[in-house]
Formats: C-alpha cells, structure tokens, sequence
C-alpha cells in the first residue's frame, strides 16, 4: 500500500494544512482526504505543486510499505 506522509512534510516545514491549501489552490476537504490516506488517486499537477511549496520530492511525501 502506499502512505501518503503529509503531515510529516508539513510539520517539518512548520505550515499548516490551511497555509499549503492556499499555496497550491487545493481545497482543504480534497488535502485533508490526501492526508489520512483516504485517497484513491493523486493527479501529477497536484503532487507537482504540493512538491514545489514544500520544497520536497515526491519520495518525501508518498512511501511504499507492505500490506500488514
């Protein structure tokens, strides 16, 4: 499966979910939803702007683990 680690980048930046929502234009329900792992799908526009606010790459905010 894949872990979406979202609130790791965004505490590590030290930026609130509503602070990345108004940088890359996404609203807070659809990030709220990538952050808890409850999405089915990431469009590569968002997961380019979310890279570019947080100064990341795409490994720092998606991880692949096993099924437990």
């Amino acid at each position: 499966m894949i872990r979406v680690n979202l609130d790791v980048m965004l505490a590590k930046r030290k930026m609130t979910l509503s602070e990345l929502s108004e940088k890359v234009g996404i609203t807070m329900a659809n990030l709220s939803i990538l952050k808890t792992g409850k999405a089915k799908a990431i469009r590569f526009s968002t997961l380019d702007a979310i890279c570019r606010v947080l100064e990341c790459q795409p490994g720092d905010i998606l991880e692949y683990v096993e099924n437990e």
